[in-house]
C-alpha cells in the first residue's frame, strides 16, 4: 500500500515538477542574452559590492559586476556544456560498448579490463589527473570528464547487449543470414537507446558538478567568463562580509543537481534503470 503511494506520487509529482523546473532552466539558459539586466562581465570598481537594488537585482560582486547576469549567462556554461558531455561520452560508450558486447572474446575482455581499471578510482581523482596533463580552461576539463565518463557508460550498453544476445529474435535474426553490423544497427541500438532518457537524468548532475568543482578550483572556466563553481571561487575570499556571493551560485547549482537527482531517480525507479555507484 505505501509503495503504491509512492508510486503514485512519483509518476504524478515529482517527475511533472522536476521537468518543468529543468525546462525553464534550459530555456533561461538558451534566452540569456536578451534577458540579462546587464553585461555580465562589465567591471565597474566604482559599483564593487553593491546590495541588490532595481538595476542590480543580487546586487554586484567584487568588480562591480552584476551578479544575476552572470547566474543567467552561467547556465549557458553550466547546462550547456554538460548536455555536451553526456552526450558525447554517450556516443562513445554506445559505439564501444555495443561492439564489445556483441563480439565477445579478446576484444570484450581487453576493453572492459580497461574499464574496470578507469572505474577503480573515484572519477574526479581522474579527471583532475588529466587536467594536471592537459593544462586548466574548459576545453580541457570537457575533454577529462568525457574520457572519464564514457566507460560507465560502455559497462551499462555492454551488459544490456549480453542480454539481447540470447534473445530469440537475435538468433531468428542470424538464422535469416542477417550480417552482424546489420544485427547491431536494427536490433541491438534500438533495444538500448530507450534507458537513455534515464541515464541522461542520473547523469546531468554528476557533469554539472564535475564542471563547477574544476571551475571551482580554478582549473575549469577561466575569468572573465561566467560560470557557478568560477563564481563561488571569486566570491570565497568575501565569505565574511558579502557571503552571498557564494551563496547565490551554491543555490542555483544545488537546485540544478537535486532536481536531476529526483527527477532522475523517479525515472530509474520507474523504468527500472540503475545509476551508477
Amino acid at each position: 500500500m505505501i509503495r503504491n503511494i509512492r508510486q503514485i506520487f512519483i509518476n504524478q509529482k515529482i517527475i511533472p515538477i522536476c521537468t518543468i523546473i529543468l525546462s525553464m532552466l534550459f530555456i533561461i539558459a538558451f534566452i540569456a542574452p536578451w534577458i540579462v539586466p546587464n553585461d555580465p562581465i562589465a567591471v565597474n570598481l566604482a559599483l564593487k559590492l553593491q546590495p541588490p537594488s532595481w538595476d542590480y537585482p543580487l546586487g554586484t560582486d567584487h568588480l562591480g559586476r552584476c551578479t544575476l547576469s552572470r547566474i543567467l549567462y552561467g547556465a549557458r556554461i553550466s547546462l550547456g556544456f554538460a548536455m555536451l558531455i553526456f552526450i558525447s561520452s554517450i556516443v562513445i560508450g554506445l559505439i564501444i560498448g555495443t561492439f564489445s558486447g556483441y563480439k565477445g572474446g579478446l576484444i570484450d575482455h581487453l576493453l572492459m579490463r580497461f574499464c574496470d581499471g578507469v572505474m577503480a578510482f573515484p572519477s574526479l581523482i581522474l579527471i583532475l589527473g588529466l587536467v594536471g596533463i592537459f593544462g586548466p580552461g574548459l576545453k580541457q576539463v570537457i575533454v577529462a570528464i568525457m574520457l572519464v565518463q564514457w566507460v560507465y557508460y560502455a559497462r551499462m550498453f555492454r551488459g544490456m547487449v549480453l542480454s539481447l544476445k540470447e534473445q530469440n529474435f537475435i538468433a531468428a535474426a542470424k538464422i535469416s543470414g542477417s550480417s552482424g553490423w546489420k544485427i547491431i544497427r536494427k536490433h541491438i541500438v534500438p533495444n538500448v537507446l530507450p534507458p537513455l532518457a534515464v541515464m541522461g537524468t542520473l547523469e546531468m548532475g554528476w557533469a554539472i558538478m564535475d564542471i563547477s568543482a574544476m571551475s571551482f578550483l580554478g582549473l575549469g572556466v577561466q575569468a572573465p567568463t561566467p560560470e557557478w563553481g568560477a563564481m563561488i571561487h571569486e566570491g570565497k575570499t568575501y565569505i565574511r562580509t558579502n557571503p552571498e556571493l557564494m551563496i547565490y551560485p551554491g543555490l542555483i547549482i544545488m537546485l540544478v543537481i537535486v532536481t536531476f537527482n529526483l527527477l532522475g531517480e523517479a525515472l530509474s525507479e520507474k523504468y527500472g534503470v540503475k545509476r551508477r555507484s
